[in-house]
């Protein structure tokens, strides 16, 4: 395994020259999110038009998180983070075209993948804070994992990565926290910060799995 800045320099390295197109897919992200959630508000006020002193009802929530799980996780999980690895992998300069690609090519599947992913964590996450984090690291390569493996069923896909992150994910946990400084600048950059910051991440992440998925078919070859 690399170091932390080895990830980050051949992370770099791929969107040099590359940044237009991840940048605008990680804006088209953010816009995204916006227009869902004003859908939602304008719904609300559709089906309620005169709510003065009433909060949103449950029935604007209800929507907000369904159009939500519908449209942007699965964009945002599997569509994002492929388009971005494959920007990383292959030189793949077509970030937003891969990105909708991705999602929608076989979007049942995607869509029951992220539904399952947050379910797994939600659950965990009730036992403790950190029980969260460490299956949230047990389960980060599984979007990349459900693109390279299309055989694989979602619930295959998160299994396989809880096997290749086996010893990783403090070395994940720390390749993510070395982004801390990045993270705050971003915040005094009122979020502008990262349309940039995103795609470095995700590249970097993406340099962590070709290592983690090298590794762990190296482990099996030998088993066999």
């Amino acid at each position: 395994m690399k170091t932390n800045q080895e990830y980050k320099n051949a992370a770099l390295a791929s969107l040099k020259g590359n940044w237009g197109q991840p940048v605008l897919a990680t804006l088209l992200m953010a816009v995204l999110i916006i227009a869902l959630i004003a859908m939602c508000v304008i719904a609300e006020f559709a089906w309620n038009p005169d709510p003065v002193g009433d909060e949103m009802s449950i029935w604007t929530i209800m929507l907000l998180y369904g159009v939500i799980y519908l449209l942007y996780y699965p964009l945002g999980m599997v569509g994002y983070y492929n388009a971005v690895k494959s920007l990383y992998r292959n030189g793949d300069g077509r970030v937003v075209f891969n990105m909708f690609s991705n999602t929608f090519n076989g979007y049942p599947k995607v869509v029951g993948f992220s539904l399952l992913y947050y379910i797994f964590v939600f659950l965990w996450s009730l036992l403790l804070f950190i029980p969260g984090i460490i299956k949230s690291l047990a389960y980060i390569m599984s979007p990349f994992i459900l693109k390279d493996n299309p055989e694989l069923s979602a619930n295959q896909a998160i299994n396989l990565s809880q096997k290749m992150m086996k010893g990783h994910k403090f070395d994940c946990f720390c390749l993510i926290l070395s982004f801390i400084g990045w993270i705050i600048l971003c915040v005094f950059t009122l979020g502008i910060g990262a349309l940039w910051l995103d795609p470095y991440m995700t590249a970097t992440l993406a340099a962590f799995y070709e290592d983690v998925k090298a590794e762990y078919e190296a482990k099996q070859q030998i088993a066999a």
